[in-house]
This record gives C-alpha cells, sequence and structure tokens, in this order.
C-alpha cells in the first residue's frame, strides 16, 4: 500500500484535517525530494526524508491507538503522575535521579494489537503494561486506544537517557509536558524543546504537575507566568493545566483532554501536518524567485561561444579557408602551366585534415569523425573556456538560493573534460561551403586556356617561319595586322591577355575569400554554440529544471 493510500485510509471523518490537502502535501514533499537529491547536500534534505520515511511507517501502523507522551524533567514528578492517571504503580519513583532510564508504556484495551506500534516507537516488552481488567467495567473505556509512555529525564545526567528522549519525542502522537512550581522556567526545557514544538501546538498540553504543593492563588499566578512563557515560545494557546499525582480530583483536565485526544484519533495526523510544516518551513530556505530553464542569457552563452571558437582553432581554420579559396581560385583560373605548380601544393583545408566536401549526414552518423590536425589550446585559451564556463553558472545561480551554487557549477563543469573531442568534431563536421566551384572559375579557366593556346599557337608559328629559314626553304609571308605580324600578335596577345586577366582577377580573389572566411567562421560558430549548448547549458538548464520542480512542489507542502 502507498504512503498517499495509507494517509487516505487513516482519514475517517474528522473535517478538522482535509484528507486530500494532507495527501497532496505528502506526495509533494516526496516529489521535492526526487528533484532536489542529485542537486542539494544531504546534509540539508535529511528531516525531510526522515519524515518521508516515519509518516510512512507510522501510517501503515495502528490508528486506532493514540502514543501520549509524559516528558519533563528531573523532580517533575512524570512517573507519578504516569501512575496516577495509570492508577497503577507501573513506572518506579524514588529519590534517586534519574529514576527513569527507559520508556514506560501502558495501554488502555488489548496490548496485542498495539505491539507492532510500541515496537517501532521502541518500548521494551518488559516495559508495556495493559490498564483494562475485567474488574475495571468500562471505567477506563473512555482511554481505550491510549498508549502513555513515561520518557526518561530531558535533563539527565544520563547522555544515554537525552538521546532516548529526543528519538520518542520525534515518533510520538501527542506529548504532555510536565513542569514543577521550582522548574517551570527553566531555560533548557523552553529554549531546547518548547520552542522546537511551536508546530505542533494543537498536540501539546503542558501541566503545572505538584500544584498541590501550591495555594490556589500561588497556582495561578504560576500558570499564568508559565502561559505568558509558552507565548513567548511560540505556543500560544496551548493548554496549561494545575495537576497533581497526590490529589485525584486535580487529574480531571488533563484526564478528560487525553480522552478528548483518544475519541478524536487525529493526534498522528496532527502530528504529521504539523512536522510537514516543520520541514516546509527549512525547505523554504533552499527556494526562493521562479527561475526559467532559459535563465542562460544570450550574452553569457555568446562569452562561451567566443570562448569555445578560440579553444577549438576557429579563427586557424577561417584563415585555412581564405587561403584554400584563394589556392582553389589560381588553381582554376591561372595560366595553366601555373596552376600545374599550384596543384601541386597541398590543400590548406586538407592540411589541417578538414573534408572540403559537404558532410553526407547519414554517413556521419554511422561512421565516426575523423580527428582534424588543429593545435591543441593554449593554457590561456583553456583559461578563458574555464571562467566562460563559470560564468554561465554564476548566471544561472544569480537569482536563486546560494544554497543551488554548487550544483549549477558542478553540472556546468560535469563534461568539461568532453569538450575538446566534441569541439574538434564540431569542426570536422561542419560544411565549410567550399565543396561547390563557382561557375565564374570555369569560365576564366577557359579564357585563360584560350589565351595559352593563342600564345603556343604564336610560338610555334614563330618557330616555324625561323626554323624555315634556317633551312633555306621557301619563305612564306605572315599574315600582317596592322603592323604586327600574326604570330606574334598571338604570342605576345596570349601572354599579356592571361597575365592582365590574372592581375583584374587577383582582388576579386581576394574579396571572395574573405566572403569564403566569414562564412565559415560564422558557420564554425554555429556549430561551437551547439556544443557549447549541449555540454554546458544543458546540464545547467537541467538543475535549473529541478529547481522549478522543487519550487512548485514546496508550493504545495506548505500550503495549509
Amino acid at each position: 500500500m502507498s504512503l498517499v493510500e495509507r494517509v487516505k485510509n487513516a482519514l475517517t471523518g474528522d473535517d478538522r484535517v482535509d484528507a486530500e490537502q494532507l495527501v497532496a502535501r505528502l506526495d509533494a514533499l516526496q516529489r521535492f525530494l526526487r528533484v532536489t537529491d542529485p542537486h542539494l547536500p544531504d546534509n540539508d534534505l535529511v528531516a525531510a526524508h526522515t519524515l518521508v520515511e516515519r509518516a510512512g511507517s507510522r501510517l501503515a501502523l495502528s490508528q486506532d491507538h493514540t502514543v501520549v507522551a509524559l516528558a519533563g524533567s528531573t523532580g517533575s514528578g512524570k512517573s507519578s503522575l504516569f501512575n496516577a492517571l495509570a492508577r497503577l504503580k507501573l513506572s518506579p519513583v524514588g529519590v534517586r535521579r534519574p529514576t527513569t532510564g527507559v520508556a514506560h508504556a501502558c495501554v488502555w484495551g488489548p496490548l496485542e494489537p498495539a505491539n507492532r506500534l510500541l515496537d517501532w516507537v521502541g518500548v521494551l516488552p518488559r516495559q508495556r503494561f495493559i490498564r483494562e481488567s475485567a474488574l475495571d467495567g468500562d471505567d477506563e473505556a473512555a482511554l481505550r486506544g491510549l498508549v502513555l509512555l513515561d520518557l526518561p529525564d530531558f535533563d539527565s545526567v544520563e547522555r544515554g537517557h537525552r538521546l532516548e528522549v529526543d528519538r520518542l519525542l520525534g515518533l510520538v502522537d501527542q506529548v504532555v509536558w510536565v513542569v514543577d512550581p521550582q522548574k517551570y522556567g527553566d531555560r533548557v526545557l523552553h529554549n531546547a524543546y518548547l520552542r522546537q514544538f511551536k508546530q505542533h501546538s494543537d498536540i501539546t498540553i503542558v501541566v503545572l504537575n505538584q500544584a498541590d504543593r501550591l495555594s490556589p492563588s500561588d497556582t495561578e499566578i504560576v500558570i499564568t507566568d508559565l502561559k505568558r512563557l509558552l507565548e513567548e515560545d511560540g505556543l500560544t494557546g496551548v493548554p496549561a493545566l494545575a495537576t497533581s499525582a497526590k490529589q485525584p480530583g486535580m487529574l480531571t483536565e488533563l484526564r478528560e483532554a487525553l480522552e478528548k485526544t483518544v475519541a478524536e484519533r487525529q493526534a498522528s495526523l496532527r502530528r504529521l501536518a504539523g512536522d510537514l510544516d516543520v520541514v516546509a518551513e527549512h525547505l523554504a530556505t533552499m527556494i526562493g524567485p521562479p527561475a526559467a530553464e532559459d535563465e542562460v542569457d544570450r550574452a553569457t552563452v555568446r562569452q562561451l561561444s567566443d570562448a569555445l571558437a578560440a579553444s577549438a582553432g576557429v579563427p586557424a581554420v577561417a584563415a585555412a579557408t581564405a587561403s584554400a579559396y584563394r589556392h582553389r581560385a589560381i588553381a582554376s583560373t591561372g595560366w595553366p602551366l601555373v596552376r600545374g605548380v599550384r596543384k601541386l601544393r597541398p590543400d590548406p583545408l586538407k592540411r589541417l585534415h578538414l573534408s572540403t566536401d559537404k558532410p553526407d549526414p547519414k554517413a556521419v552518423e554511422e561512421a565516426p569523425v575523423a580527428r582534424t590536425s588543429l593545435p591543441e589550446a593554449d593554457a590561456a585559451q583553456k583559461s578563458a573556456v574555464g571562467l566562460s564556463v563559470r560564468a554561465v553558472a554564476a548566471r544561472a545561480a544569480a537569482p536563486i538560493p546560494q544554497v543551488w551554487a554548487p550544483a549549477l557549477n558542478t553540472a556546468a563543469r560535469s563534461r568539461l573534460g568532453d569538450l575538446p573531442d566534441a569541439l574538434d568534431r564540431a569542426v570536422a563536421k561542419t560544411d565549410l561551403g567550399m565543396s561547390r566551384k563557382p561557375f565564374w572559375w570555369t569560365a576564366v579557366g577557359l579564357l585563360q586556356w584560350l589565351f595559352t593556346i593563342a600564345a603556343v599557337v604564336g610560338l610555334g608559328w614563330l618557330l616555324a617561319g625561323y626554323g624555315v629559314r634556317v633551312l633555306g626553304l621557301p619563305a612564306f609571308d605572315n599574315p600582317q595586322v596592322g603592323d604586327v605580324p600574326l604570330p606574334t600578335l598571338l604570342l605576345l596577345g596570349g601572354l599579356l591577355m592571361g597575365a592582365l586577366l590574372a592581375a583584374l582577377l587577383r582582388p576579386i580573389v581576394n574579396l571572395g575569400a574573405k566572403r569564403a572566411s566569414r562564412r565559415a567562421e560564422q558557420r564554425l560558430r554555429g556549430s561551437v554554440t551547439e556544443v557549447a549548448r549541449e555540454y554546458v547549458v544543458a546540464p545547467v538548464r537541467e538543475v535549473l529544471n529541478g529547481y522549478a520542480q522543487a519550487r512548485e512542489a514546496l508550493t504545495v507542502v506548505r500550503s495549509e
């Protein structure tokens, strides 16, 4: 059976506890812990985890029994009051202090149904007693279902006794604080205990025991002062009753209060609601204003991308792209002889092991991307990346409580070791826009071939005429273009036009190289930004998402 189902089953008709709201609060607390456990320190969540575990255990046990503890200091008369309420001598009373070393339990009604509850509370079997018997008739029927505990002294010189008191006070359904006229204002009682129960005023009763030692007027004065102290402790409205173990008539009010508690069967649920209030108040210090998942602004991401781009060698790749553009343009548009020499030189991009072809997305997914030969980032670049990563975490942590800052910083740095390889792969996979050769390169290349062919024809023609003359063969007249022989015009014109065309194209090639460099840098920065978002920003946003969910859950936990 789930915790929520146990709560629903435990709530049976008392309109002072809203069943659905309590269910929602417990469920919200579990949601809060689920989303914050990976991010917040364990010590800050111990109380919440303890409450969830304790609530589940208590609600799985008997709801027909109410565990009420008598707690007090040495000499307050707890054990005497315990015996007086039971009308039996069950807990030892004596002059030696401390007398009560372990908790004693008195059960009104059959013991067997309460045993599992007492096992959980931690009362030893030999310290469990049954109050009712056949001789009582219905005298004790109004308290049937009460499990009354006599706790050790909270100010005992025995440290083990104090630890046992603290443990039991975290488990019982209701607490009756027993004070005496001499020590009702004890600072330890008020500072260490009563003030810690300010969220549990509806399950707290304070009794001034041994009131038979005072006159009625003095009793009234002490009770008035005790109520003042309780108000200072935040326990306004808590019953403050005068009792005496020696005068049964002075136990009437306390007994009636216990009968009312037993009849309502709500003390355990009120205790749970109060514990939720205490835990919610503590958790509220960890939650502040809302923080959207996109809290990391563009400027911070841009700063990170700039640092990663420098680390990844984007400027070097952009410069290599410009060089590759010039290299390829000259190889395609220069003189054929120059082209051949140019092609013997390695392509600047290929020297970096960067692909010059447009990547196939399917092939990229199926096959690993080869590493580039870009130089590793230097110390200054690594330092800049580290500072930028911390800036992302700091920007995300700015609007929310400081307790989340370590989680955000850890998230931002969680994949820092994978960044170099990721950046290298991103650079290698980026389409630099160099896979397609411009059409005008082909056109200019054809013109250069025409000019070269013209020059070769002119040179051949001239060499043929020279050979004819050397051999003494009949000479032939060269056609004239104006005053210039056609072979000479072809040779010089082809050479001059080729050189002129190459000179005219140089600024155009340089302009194209700059554009190619800018285009490559823009695309590379886009790839680097994607790496930044995946490896740095995404983990930070995951923490911010957890914060948003925790904030939403805490709103429900704190609802009343």
